[in-house]
């Protein structure tokens, strides 16, 4: 049986985050509507741009958060969390386009909420994930690269048996266990640091197995993992 577990190194980190899971199963990811998830992030971009009252880019709190988050571990130099990419990329005026119908869904909720979220291919992992330091000796391989950028010791990542899955916590994803057309079983990770929105994830996690469910079908669970719920299966 399959988990996803955050060890103690994390929590030694980050003891008030929230880790929002969802787990669906069964869903199909084939593009049937491409105008849909075009119109839906599109929609989503509008609702991101609420968070970015502030000129001054930075300033904005949804941005700092995460800013003084990567600063507690050893990181790549320019390392970013996902939700300021995201964010970055309409303040300054550009699309976000579409990539296949479940990534499309987890980010228009994720700009909705200004929250990062990531997935995996359940199918595709080896062994439990874990939410951990990195020992820095971990196989990774992110989209357009055929080069081994193994993570810093210290460095935050998910992992599973057989290197990296994601590093810098939510920055860059491992190409062999992305999400493809072909994904039936998906597990998506929502991360919060700032407690006082702990109802903005709550809505977030509850809207995105919606979302999948009405669009992909398939079945989905979610639980929200924190220093006293370490681990939880997804199989």
């Amino acid at each position: 049986m399959k988990k996803i577990i955050i060890e103690n190194d994390f929590w030694d980190i980050f003891p008030e985050v929230k880790i929002g899971i969802v787990v669906c199963r069964g869903i199909n990811n084939f593009i049937q509507d491409d105008k849909k998830y075009e119109n839906m992030i599109l929609n989503a971009e509008k609702e991101a741009m609420n968070y970015l009252e502030n000129a001054n880019f930075s300033d904005n709190e949804v941005i700092k958060v995460w800013r003084d988050a990567f600063k507690k571990f050893k990181t790549k130099k320019g390392a970013r969390a996902s939700i300021e990419a995201l964010l970055k990329r309409i303040y300054n005026g550009n699309h976000l386009g579409t990539i296949n119908p479940l990534v499309d869904i987890y980010n228009s909720i994720s700009l909705s909420y200004a929250l990062p979220c990531g997935g995996e291919d359940i199918d595709k992992f080896v062994g439990d994930i874990r939410l951990t330091k990195a020992v820095g000796n971990e196989n990774f391989i992110t989209l357009g690269s055929n080069e081994n950028a193994q993570p810093y010791e210290g460095e935050i990542v998910y992992k599973d048996d057989k290197g990296a899955i994601c590093r810098c916590l939510n920055w860059r994803e491992s190409v062999r266990t992305m999400l493809t057309e072909n994904t039936k079983n998906a597990i998506l990770c929502m991360e919060l640091v700032d407690n006082e929105r702990i109802k903005d994830l709550k809505n977030a996690l509850e809207e995105l197995g919606g979302r999948i469910k009405d669009n992909l079908g398939g079945t989905y669970k979610i639980e929200i993992l924190d220093i006293n719920n370490k681990s939880t299966e997804i199989e």
